[in-house]
């Protein structure tokens, strides 16, 4: 199969008829063989049903429905599983995404040997204040942690290898940074492509302050786990190091400090009134659990599972399993 199209939805009822038959026109003009994965995520319009009916009219269309909402991030990791096309496109339900892009994506993909190529919207039709200049922020954080030289992190419309998508685990916001993902599972080639951008046709946008905040507390979550993920230990048990013996050595200070002044018969405060005593053994006791956090983090990475991130209610013209 050339392409997995792989579409989260939540409630797009009104958009997915219009979608489904841009992409139908695209593959079958470019004579593609395809799968359309739609990924209903808790929607609570007719979303399901009309999937429903559009995998009974062509048999390329594919369905998984969570029991409730999860998040675009799982849904999207559902998906990957399940795609087994080449190159692996994936794109937005409510229409800001154009069909007539998956054309060229695929020939960077297959023709260019790219192992990712993400969409760049330059030219963009939201709001300026809710949602252009959270990205501009956004993409220049990832761009600065991550070394991408990406301008549209979280542009919904990319297109990987299929083999890309079957090693990177996309997980709480983490749908903003599959590239950044992708190159910490070592895949170098990440390319960009300007993308034509829509504005929305139907429904409201998803976009809120609480994403905001969930993206750059994921940003920091990947920075941490690409440098420390494997050894928490060099950086737990490091600082812990460095701060337990800026306390022990400052109060063996206090103490030869105590002793010489007792020896000279000088008048010299109890230990226990002088506040750089608190200090100290404050530093060796944050030391000490910063050390031992590094420990339990190494002893959990080694015997952690994996945790189970939605539930499938159904799925359409895939394995049960």
């Amino acid at each position: 199969m050339d392409i997995s199209i792989v579409i989260p939805l939540l409630n797009e009822e009104e958009s997915l008829q219009e979608l489904h038959d841009w992409i139908a026109r695209t593959m079958q003009s470019n004579r593609f063989s395809y799968e359309i994965i739609f990924i209903d995520d808790g929607s609570n319009d007719g979303s399901w049903n009309l999937i429903q009916t559009l995998s009974q009219k062509n048999e390329s269309v594919k369905g998984i429905r969570f029991q409730r909402n999860f998040g675009k991030s799982q849904a999207l990791n559902a998906a990957f599983k399940e795609a087994s096309g080449e190159v692996v496109i994936t794109m937005d339900a409510d229409l800001q995404d154009s069909p007539d892009e998956i054309p060229e994506l695929f020939n960077l993909i297959k023709e260019e040997d790219f192992d990712l190529v993400s969409g760049w919207k330059k030219k963009r039709y939201d709001s300026k204040i809710r949602k252009n200049l959270p990205s501009k922020l956004f993409n220049a954080a990832a761009r600065k942690t991550s070394g991408l030289t990406l301008h549209d992190f979280n542009c919904g419309l990319k297109a990987y290898k299929n083999e890309v998508v079957k090693n990177v685990d996309v997980y709480g916001e983490m749908h903003r940074y599959i590239p950044v993902l992708a190159k910490n599972a070592g895949y170098q080639k990440i390319g960009e492509k300007v993308v034509i951008h829509q504005a929305r046709k139907y429904g409201t946008t998803k976009f809120g302050m609480d994403r905001f905040i969930n993206g750059f507390l994921d940003l920091i979550t990947i920075n941490f786990l690409t440098k420390f993920g494997k050894r928490p230990m060099h950086l737990f048990g490091l600082l812990g190091t460095i701060v337990f013996f800026i306390g022990f050595l400052s109060s063996v200070f206090i103490g030869v400090s105590k002793l010489v002044k007792l020896y000279q018969q000088k008048p010299a405060i109890l230990i226990t009134d002088n506040p750089w005593f608190y200090i100290a053994l404050t530093c060796m006791i944050l030391g000490s659990q910063l050390f031992l956090a590094g420990f339990l983090g190494e002893l959990i990475l080694r015997s952690k599972r994996k945790p189970k991130r939605y539930e499938v209610s159904d799925k359409l013209n895939l394995p049960k399993d």
